[in-house]
């Protein structure tokens, strides 16, 4: 009964401080991008919540729980580096463009309303693919906690987050995102260092996984690659699917629509610049304490449902009051997921699909019916699409990666690439991905780990960009747009400058941090007891790889960041007005 009045509470909760936040809205400027003044926290608050959804709280989780969590790790470590990447690379040069959906953006790039329509048509359908994944995981979700139907879970979770952004658009999801953030970033801390200190610590969790017998591996680097339920064969392969998938979803960070659009609604750059790095020090933290929790669940029971191991954790090994909160938390994470798909669908619907609204009333509107118009068909597809979580989420995900990643980059800098490349990149990626992992999952096609169907994809978009940008040419419109994009606003306040180098010297001691952490209490733990356990050298080496190499990328993360945010050598230069004003 606690649970169900929980999960009921948050709801109303959700709602009535969306609707709260919607009191701000005047304009459509308000409406999409919340008036362009968000600070750093709550960017930050809307980016994690945006990336972390029920597939990070019980499907990633559940990999861990599964046998991967240090594979899970490897794959952190890499795709964290996406929030920096994207913010330097592609982030702070769409908070100047000063577009309202990243439709728009390449719409102006490119001086071409067709490459705007393509990549608002591969938002709407990625994303609704994103958002039938993250309904189902919070349907999932009130139905194990409440016993109500599943089908009653997902009405009442649509009918929660549409009523608010039908209202508040992006200030009630900006709002709503950093509330569930906080929430849910106690309850991973509070019930992984309960669960951890439970069975004696990380020594206690290490030692315990590896003198369990039915998942042999999975305290190691590469995790259990024996026996019938191995996913990967062999320490190599694992080590190649948790780097490639690392590089894809740090493409994803860099450029798909949801973590993108989070920085049009930034204060100005340095706000940017700064939330990304947060970003990444958060993400790492979050990974290295779920993935460990993750699989120390199987010490008390290791014949769950890997997708519902959190959910049967919270219920039986955490105090009630614990519990709530990280069910909640969960809940929420999946909540936000929602509420940020479905805006950007329904903004990208009615801003870069659909005809151009006559005066601004008629826009908002238009983005009204939109969203309402989106959410129906996903409330239907969730209720009779069976569930799937992860598998859902990471093959919708990893259609940005191949189709977004190529041409966002290339679009800040490449002076080569014309709309013809951007259009046939965003298409063939797009469309080439999806292809291909459909035919990997009906069996028509055997794919080696180096060969993702997202590698292949990118590889095709990038031949198809070279090939139509050199049968075609660069417009002037489209040169002088780049050299405006480039123009650099000099008269920030120092203080702007100064601030982002504090936190570009906090991401640096954060990576020393978490290196020094996995360093002692895993790699050092699990040299200690590899002699009594059998453990190979090669394995304790790989634990000390890990470790510094997790260490390694916040440090590369820091280190650029300040660089970027070093005092200008030359001034004068400006962009525009709207940047100037803290």
């Amino acid at each position: 009964m606690i649970y169900t009045l929980a999960i009921l509470f948050s709801l109303i909760a959700y709602f009535v401080i969306g609707h709260w936040a919607g009191r701000r809205v005047k304009h459509l400027d308000d409406y999409l991008v919340a008036g362009r003044n968000a600070p750093t926290f709550l960017i930050l608050g809307t980016l994690v919540a945006s990336y972390l959804s029920t597939s990070a709280f019980l499907g990633e989780t559940g990999f861990a729980y599964q046998g991967y969590p240090f594979v899970m790790l490897i794959f952190a470590a890499i795709s964290t580096s996406g929030c920096l990447l994207g913010a330097l690379a592609f982030g702070r040069y769409l908070r100047r463009s000063g577009a309202l959906t990243v439709p728009e953006f390449f719409g102006k790039r490119f001086a071409s309303r067709r490459v705007q329509v393509i990549a608002g048509l591969t938002t709407v359908v990625g994303l609704g693919a994103y958002l039938l994944g993250v309904m189902q995981g919070a349907g999932i979700m009130f139905a194990e906690l409440t016993g109500m139907p599943y089908w009653v879970g997902l009405v009442l979770v649509w009918l929660t987050y549409t009523g608010f952004i039908l209202y508040s658009g992006s200030p009630g999801v900006l709002l709503t995102d950093t509330v569930m953030f906080v929430i849910f970033s106690v309850a991973a801390l509070g019930g992984s260092l309960y669960i951890i200190n439970d069975l004696g610590g990380w020594q206690g969790v290490i030692d315990g996984l590896s003198s369990q017998s039915q998942k042999p591996g999975i305290a190691l680097w590469h995790g259990v690659i024996e026996g019938d339920g191995a996913t990967f064969g062999s320490p190599g392969e694992a080590l190649t699917w948790g780097l490639t998938l690392g590089l894809v979803w740090a493409a994803v960070l860099a450029a798909s629509p949801w973590q993108a659009s989070r920085y049009l609604m930034a204060r100005n750059e340095h706000v940017v610049m700064r939330s990304a790095m947060l970003t990444a020090v958060a993400l790492a933290i979050f990974y290295a304490l779920m993935m460990m929790t993750g699989a120390a669940i199987n010490l008390y029971d290791p014949g769950l449902d890997p997708e519902r191991a959190m959910v049967w954790s919270a219920l039986n090994i955490l105090p009630p009051w614990l519990g709530v909160i990280i069910l909640t938390g969960v809940f929420a994470a999946g909540l936000s997921s929602c509420s940020t798909f479905l805006s950007i669908i329904g903004f990208s619907l009615s801003n870069d699909i659909l005809p151009a609204s006559r005066s601004e009333a008629a826009a908002m509107r238009a983005s009204r019916i939109a969203v309402l118009a989106a959410g129906l068909i996903a409330l239907i597809l969730a209720l009779f699409q069976p569930p799937a979580v992860m598998a859902v989420v990471w093959f919708a995900a990893t259609l940005f990666a191949s189709s977004w990643g190529p041409v966002a980059l290339m679009s800040i800098w490449s002076r080569r690439i014309t709309a013809a490349g951007a259009g046939w990149g965003l298409a063939v990626g797009f469309v080439g991905n999806l292809v291909l992992s459909l035919m990997d999952q009906a069996g028509w096609v055997q794919l080696p780990v180096y060969l993702h169907p997202v590698v292949i994809s990118t590889l095709l978009a990038l031949a198809v960009i070279l090939v139509a940008s050199r049968l075609t040419r660069v417009s002037a419109a489209e040169r002088d747009y780049l050299a405006f994009l480039h123009r650099h606003d000099e008269r920030l306040e120092a203080n702007w400058r100064k601030g982002s180098r504090r936190v570009a010297i906090f991401t640096m001691l954060s990576g020393i941090g978490v290196g020094v952490f996995l360093w002692h209490q895993y790699a050092d733990t699990l040299a200690g007891m590899a002699e009594r356990h059998g453990i190979p050298q090669g394995a304790v080496m790989g634990a000390y790889g890990l470790a510094l190499g997790c260490a390694v990328m916040l440090l590369i993360a820091g280190a650029v960041g300040y660089r970027v945010t070093r005092p200008p050598r030359e001034a004068g230069q400006v962009a525009n007005a709207g940047e100037l004003a803290e």
